[in-house]
């Protein structure tokens, strides 16, 4: 698990401000993004706990967009130079740098996790135990949103990222992989990105079950 994220790690520090620059207003043209993110801030306010990580953050204009539906949200990312970015773009908030399988989060602790697109780069064999590490932070009947590339294949396809290598996953098998770390998938959304491509963008969005009395 360590070398592939040092080589993203790296990968990342290395093109922090084209990213930026092309990423940081990107959900402008995505209006599908934006509603499936403005279900998830809804949702998680509606769990009674508004404290929400956005899981490699990037640049931090997810996180800031969390803020302004209302969520107490904090972001997260792999990458030093990322974070430094979204700290000087979004002084008001919290970033760290942190690894996905090893959050600085105390145990059901928060209302919601989002994971936009930072999963992809995460070899198939290790998804499970970065699964299981997101619910361990998440409180009962807190929420993860989680989006991907899609592939109508039977299973996960390797291919080559514009940063660094990533994969794409059939959505029934990710939701199975959702539902193995102690999930409940309940809404998804597919819809095509005109990429070149060839794969659909897909969320996932899932439950922690709440607790019986």
């Amino acid at each position: 698990m360590v070398e592939h994220q040092e080589e993203t790690r790296a990968a990342y520090d290395g093109v922090v401000e084209r990213y930026a620059s092309m990423f940081a207003n990107r959900l402008e043209a995505h209006p599908f993004s934006r509603a499936m993110i403005g279900t998830f801030a809804e949702l998680v306010r509606g769990t009674g706990n508004p404290r929400a990580a956005d899981v490699g953050c990037g640049p931090g204009h997810l996180t800031s967009m969390l803020h302004e539906a209302g969520l107490d949200a904090f972001g997260l990312d792999l990458s030093p130079g990322m974070v430094d970015h979204a700290r000087r773009a979004h002084p008001a908030l919290r970033f760290d740098e942190a690894r996905m399988e090893a959050l600085p989060v105390g145990d059901r602790a928060l209302g919601g996790v989002l994971a936009h697109y930072s999963m992809i780069h995460t070899p198939p064999g290790e998804l499970p135990a970065l699964l299981a590490e997101q619910v361990r932070v998440l409180a009962p009947g807190g929420l993860l949103l989680v989006s991907f590339f899609a592939t109508d294949r039977p299973e996960p396809v390797r291919f080559d990222h514009k940063v660094t290598p990533a994969y794409g996953w059939p959505v029934d098998r990710f939701a199975e992989l959702l539902s193995g770390a102690g999930l409940v998938p309940f809404a998804r959304l597919l819809h095509d990105p005109a990429s070149e491509r060839g794969f659909l963008d897909a969320h996932l969005l899932a439950r922690l079950p709440s607790e019986q009395p």
